[in-house]
């Protein structure tokens, strides 16, 4: 059955749209996994480290916190969600016909194929989990509308919609799509018909050679 991981992006959490985005993601029939953003959260993480001075390793294990945090406010929205820790624990409540939100500290803090950099965010993170789940797509929700049907991954990574790492990070055959604030009206009825909504975003050739 074809599965879905979908990254809500923290930049929602102010927004009128994340509401809706919620509840649409909660109806879907395509079942899904989502993963938070880091929002309002992994902001302080960055403001932190300029006052304090840690590390990056430091500072990826708190930013992957943050989305815990942004995590436990989508799960407060909607009590049809259930929280999720571990791939094994997205695969159990998939197979509940339950949609899962992903806490991701507990696999990737030590995961060693995560790079702990701020090249690394909830992006790449959701590029991570569909590989290891197997999913067939990846939805990447914005709060921003700023991309079109003529992006590729390599150009967003250039306009910095997407986090730097996700062109080695996003597995071949994967299908990507980015969805904004205009998406958001017309998204519970796409989810509830099974399909993605966004506009679906061409894989280079060249990240297709690193991914793979």
């Amino acid at each position: 059955m074809r599965r879905a991981v979908v990254k809500l992006g923290g930049s929602t959490a102010s927004s009128a749209e994340m509401d809706m985005w919620i509840s649409a993601l909660a109806g879907s029939t395509l079942p899904l996994v989502i993963v938070p953003g880091g929002g309002p959260f992994a902001d302080q993480v960055r403001e932190a480290q300029t006052r304090l001075a840690f590390s990056d390793m430091a500072a990826h294990a708190m930013a992957i916190l943050a989305m815990d945090q942004f995590g436990h406010v989508i799960l407060d929205r909607n009590e049809s969600l259930a929280a999720a820790r571990s791939p094994d624990d997205i695969q159990r409540l998939l197979g509940e016909d339950r949609t899962p939100v992903w806490l991701p500290s507990s696999a990737a803090i030590p995961a060693s194929e995560v790079p702990a950099t701020w090249d690394v965010t909830s992006d790449s993170l959701a590029a991570w989990l569909t590989r290891k789940i197997g999913a067939d797509s990846l939805l990447l929700i914005k709060q921003t509308g700023a991309f079109s049907a003529d992006d590729t991954v390599d150009s967003l990574t250039a306009g910095g919609i997407v986090d730097a790492a996700l062109p080695t990070m996003l597995p071949a055959g994967v299908d990507l799509y980015l969805a904004g604030p205009l998406d958001a009206v017309g998204a519970a009825g796409m989810l509830a018909a099974g399909e993605v909504p966004g506009i679906r975003i061409l894989h280079t050739a060249s990240m297709a050679r690193r991914a793979g």
